[in-house]
């Protein structure tokens, strides 16, 4: 049993296996129906639990694709539907399901409530998204970013605005995969030191910038994410904060001209990111997007112990 709360659970040898994994089964379905089942089936009868205690499009979409295509299915729970939203705790509600479903995913906001989860499951248990972390994003971008003909060793990766849980990910990715990042964000908005602590002892460069122009200057990959993420207040000081980091067509020309740009969606246009630079040539965010499906696979397959180091 493997548990997928944060990409240290996995570890770099077995994120580079979801990695080829997931580009060897998205290729071999190329041109079919998206609900054919992948020829050799490999999570045929089994079942995984989904519960959101946050709206969600592409990791329910993802996740419920991603296990049809393996010959699995899914059933999904939310609290306003199920007795987590009547008290019943994390811990009992992990116990019910480990009797039922053959993992769990769970989208949440307190990440104390995924480690409980896992604590008490005695099935996988695998992070769709906490406050602190978006792991199974991450896979995707790495993706993404290797679809685009960039490799990972040595890439410099910019990332603007706050340095909420996706970047968390990524830095953590960061250490484990040996690029390195560049943190554009305003004073207050930091992300978590622990993160990028971590990622330089691993032996990734992480440098914060004040200036967006400069941090962008000769990146290869450019990052955004929305300024309020769900659940925090829409709070004007933070947009105010957060406006000299905007990704706009100035800021993409310092990159290399190669540079893709990336944003995991929901995307408010014209705040984090101008319509030119969302609809430009170099953005992939809908490649991101589709990327799900392939990454939440191979997460999915290690989770079970079918790929990866051990597998």
């Amino acid at each position: 049993m493997r548990h997928f709360l944060d990409l240290g659970d996995a570890g770099a040898n077995s994120i580079a296996a979801m990695i080829n994994g997931a580009i060897d089964r998205k290729a071999a379905r190329k041109g079919w129906p998206k609900g054919r089942v992948d020829a050799d089936r490999p999570l045929e009868g089994r079942v995984l639990a989904m519960v959101f205690e946050k709206n969600s499009t592409r990791t329910r979409v993802s996740f419920d694709i991603a296990m049809r295509q393996l010959g699995g299915s899914v059933l999904i729970l939310d609290s306003a539907s199920s007795q987590l939203g009547r008290g019943e705790t994390i811990a009992d509600t992990a116990r019910v399901l480990s009797r039922m479903a053959d993992a769990i995913m769970l989208r949440t906001d307190d990440h104390a409530k995924i480690e409980d989860m896992a604590r008490h499951a005695s099935v996988p248990v695998i992070n769709g998204l906490t406050d602190r972390s978006h792991p199974c994003q991450t896979v995707a971008d790495l993706l993404t970013v290797i679809e685009h003909e960039k490799a990972l060793p040595g890439l410099e990766l910019a990332w603007f605005g706050d340095g909420n849980n996706v970047l968390h990910s990524i830095l953590e990715a960061a250490g484990l995969m040996k690029f390195n990042v560049r943190v554009a964000c305003p004073s207050g908005y930091e992300p978590d030191t622990e993160f990028v602590e971590r990622a330089r002892a691993a032996g990734a460069e992480v440098t914060r910038f004040d200036d967006a122009q400069a941090a962008a200057s000769g990146a290869d990959v450019i990052v955004t994410d929305t300024w309020i993420s769900m659940g925090q207040a829409d709070a004007a000081e933070k947009r105010t904060a957060m406006a000299s980091f905007q990704v706009d067509a100035a800021l993409m020309r310092s990159a290399k001209p190669d540079a893709i740009f990336l944003h995991c969606l929901p995307a408010h246009v014209g705040e984090e990111v101008t319509q030119d630079v969302f609809e430009s040539p170099q953005s992939v965010v809908f490649d991101e997007a589709e990327n799900r499906i392939h990454a939440q696979k191979s997460v999915l397959l290690w989770s079970f112990g079918l790929l990866g180091e051990g597998s």
